[in-house]
């Protein structure tokens, strides 16, 4: 198999395209012929993160033909198109997959929809249950234009959603979502106190501003690998609240919703009332270009990398 991975830490540089031996699933997996993978800001970010070992093999979203089964695996059979979220060896043309995160692809679905939907509109569906935003709050929603951001506007725009970009030249992008507002990072002190919900997908140094655009009693849903810190007195004095979400532990712990959460997606994607936006589609070699633009925030809804025998289909 083909496979990207990198062998020292640092920026989109450190990748490269290798050779290697084609894996085997293990208990309770699937191994995939992969047609196309979804690139997450978690894998972006994870080359640069000195605590990973090397050498390093990316996590992401995969889809495509199952063509063997582990022992243990009933509910898959070799032929199954299949979408998964794999934590490693994803940026390949081969892997392996946890069957217990994997997922049908509906008839008439493509590969591609499959990485830019499912996982980041669980993710975006598992923060709207996190916040239990009621009809009548605002939400604002940060990183609004990323995979997950853009699927978020959309999946929460009967309620008033407030779009956070970093530059002007997203705002007809979300707006054409369902937006009703749009604000830069650098406008966020205009938001102080005003919001009643915050989805945050960026954190950082932001944090803080992000924090503060909420009105008294009103909660932060934190899912990002961004990190960030907070003053705990913010939380008293405005009766403020923070939970963090992430997807290993709330498809563990709510099993149903998230197995309602998938069939609610491929719906609304049949319906017409989703609409996963692809940014571009790169060659699994040019995996480095793929995390340049998302480094630089550039994109415009999801960046999908694809082995170049799929992208000739």
């Amino acid at each position: 198999m083909h496979r990207v991975t990198y062998h020292s830490h640092g920026g989109p540089e450190v990748l490269v395209h290798e050779s290697a031996p084609d894996p085997i699933p293990g208990p309770g997996e699937l191994l995939i012929r992969v047609e196309a993978i979804g690139v997450t800001l978690p894998s972006v970010r994870a080359t640069r993160n000195p605590a990973t070992p090397l050498p390093g093999v990316l996590g992401g979203e995969v889809a495509g033909p199952v063509v063997a089964v582990g022992p243990g695996v009933d509910d898959f059979a070799p032929g199954d198109r299949v979408t998964s979220l794999t934590f490693s060896g994803s940026y390949t043309d081969l892997a392996v997959a946890p069957a217990m995160m994997a997922s049908r692809i509906p008839p008439g679905a493509t590969a591609v929809q499959a990485v830019s939907l499912v996982r980041s509109g669980h993710v975006a569906l598992a923060a709207l249950h996190t916040a239990a935003l009621r009809p009548d709050e605002s939400v604002l929603i940060t990183g609004a234009a990323s995979g997950v951001g853009h699927l978020l506007v959309q999946l929460a725009r009967s309620r008033r959603v407030v779009a956070a970009v970093g530059s002007p030249e997203k705002a007809g992008f979300v707006r054409s979502l369902g937006a009703h507002e749009v604000v830069t990072y650098a406008e966020l002190p205009e938001l102080a106190g005003k919001v009643d919900v915050v989805l945050d997908a960026v954190g950082g140094d932001l944090l803080p501003a992000f924090l503060g655009a909420l009105v008294p009693g009103g909660r932060l849903v934190f899912f990002t690998s961004g990190g960030g810190t907070v003053p705990a007195y913010e939380l008293l004095a405005g009766a403020k609240t923070i939970t963090g979400m992430n997807m290993r532990h709330f498809s563990a712990t709510h099993r149903a919703r998230y197995e309602e959460h998938e069939a609610t997606l491929w719906r609304l994607l049949e319906a017409g009332e989703l609409r996963p936006v692809v940014h571009a589609e790169f060659p699994l070699a040019e995996a480095a270009a793929a995390h340049a633009v998302i480094e630089a925030r550039a994109n415009l809804g999801k960046v999908v990398l694809r082995p170049v025998a799929e992208m000739r289909t």
